[in-house]
């Protein structure tokens, strides 16, 4: 039993799109025996590229089923199947993010009618879905519609499986595309991994935890992780079996958050700003010199905040600029975006000490001091080994920075 499916997204970024609509037959390797077509209400813009391709406007997906109103209809009608499609991995991916986004795990075998045309049909000119099956001399109406693409995969789908008498290829594409292979183990792991900063967790098959650590891409150092030859992540390759994570947000709170499961991560800071005879620079900290005002990962990261002190007439001398970015005497929180969209952040700074730090819906109002106890998270005096971020926060005004409520 197959499931053939095609699905149109509204052009959003990267693992942020939603889709506008979807069609699925049901086929039995005979007929087809059930189908699911609709539109769907992405809740998000569509952006005008999708719009000029499908025909698909604003207006007609405003009253369309929302996705968590069609999801058991999906659910119900691929159950049981295997899930074909052309460029399967695009179409998987769009119900997995939808799915995950209402808690639910979405996981069912697929099938890619690109790799079989590949194999079956090797004098093609072209394997996109419109000049393959024009080629083939099987009909395509509404091209870029839902409807239109699944039904002349489902014909594409039929003559491949004529093609390939003893079923042999098919049964071998499932084989590797299902098959415990090693990189059918990373493919399984990472796909679903987003490209955003967090903490990475790698578990074995109990779910206990084989390494961890803060990194600025989830998805880029997994699939660097399990590419890579070096011997320190041979076990990580051999055992893991789970992939989980934390959105961290800002460098802060993600530095905030390791420290809290006991990891500091010492920070190389080989550069430093310093301020003689009227003008600020950046060159190597060198222990024999006074003190650098800011420390920096790099040259070009200490010359960017030069460039921006010099465009901001309130930090153009040494005692003003010093004022902006110490710390002494001050009682404030500082409120900043959170991990994940609708929420908010926040540090809060007692006499000059960072004390605590903390998350918030969007909507929750923390203007109280009673809140704040209730849900902020303690930190044992830390300071010093976040000073240089807090000032270099405090430069760029990456925080909203209010008087601390009483």
């Amino acid at each position: 039993m197959y499931s053939v499916i095609d699905i149109e997204s509204n052009g959003a970024g990267f693992r942020k799109e939603s889709i506008i609509e979807i069609a699925v037959y049901k086929y039995d390797g005979h007929q087809i025996v059930d189908q699911f077509i609709s539109l769907v209400n992405p809740e998000s813009e569509i952006t005008q590229f999708v719009q000029r391709l499908t025909n698909i406007s604003p207006k007609m997906v405003r009253t369309a089923p929302k996705f968590h109103e069609v999801a058991k209809r999906v659910v119900e009608i691929t159950e049981n199947t295997t899930l074909v499609g052309h460029n399967i991995d695009f179409d998987y991916r769009m119900l997995r993010q939808e799915f995950k986004r209402l808690g639910y795990d979405f996981k069912i075998n697929t099938l890619d009618t690109i790799p079989l045309a590949k194999k079956l049909i090797p004098e093609a000119e072209s394997y996109s879905l419109g000049k393959l099956v024009k080629s083939l001399g099987i009909p395509l109406s509404d091209q870029h519609r839902a409807a239109g693409d699944a039904r002349a995969t489902l014909e594409l789908f039929k003559l491949l499986m004529i093609k390939d008498r003893d079923s042999e290829i098919i049964q071998q594409h499932h084989q590797e595309i299902n098959g415990k292979t090693y990189l059918n183990k990373v493919k399984h792991l990472t796909r679903d991994l987003p490209f955003e900063r967090g903490i990475i967790y790698f578990q074995n098959a109990d779910g206990k935890i084989i390494f961890f650590d803060f990194v600025d891409d989830l998805s880029k150092f997994a699939k660097m992780v399990f590419n890579s030859k070096a011997k320190r992540w041979s076990t990580v390759q051999q055992e893991a079996e789970q992939i989980s994570y934390e959105f961290t947000g800002n460098d802060i709170l993600a530095r905030l958050m390791m420290k809290s499961k006991g990891v500091q991560r010492r920070s190389h800071l080989p550069y430093g700003l310093y301020h003689q005879k009227g003008k600020f620079y950046v060159e190597k900290v060198n222990g024999e010199t006074e003190k650098p005002l800011l420390k920096f990962t790099s040259f070009t990261q200490g010359l960017k905040a030069v460039s921006f002190i010099k465009s901001q007439p309130d930090l153009n001398d040494v005692e003003k600029l010093s004022n902006v970015i110490s710390l002494k005497n001050r009682n404030e929180i500082w409120l900043s975006t959170g991990r994940t969209l609708g929420e908010k952040s926040f540090l809060i700074v007692e006499k000059g000490n960072l004390t605590a730090y903390g998350f918030y819906d969007l909507h929750t109002q923390i203007n109280s001091r009673e809140k704040l106890e209730k849900i902020k998270i303690e930190l044992n005096s830390c300071t010093t080994c976040f000073q240089n971020d807090l000032a270099l926060s405090l430069l760029r005004g990456d925080f909203d920075v209010q008087p601390l409520p009483q």
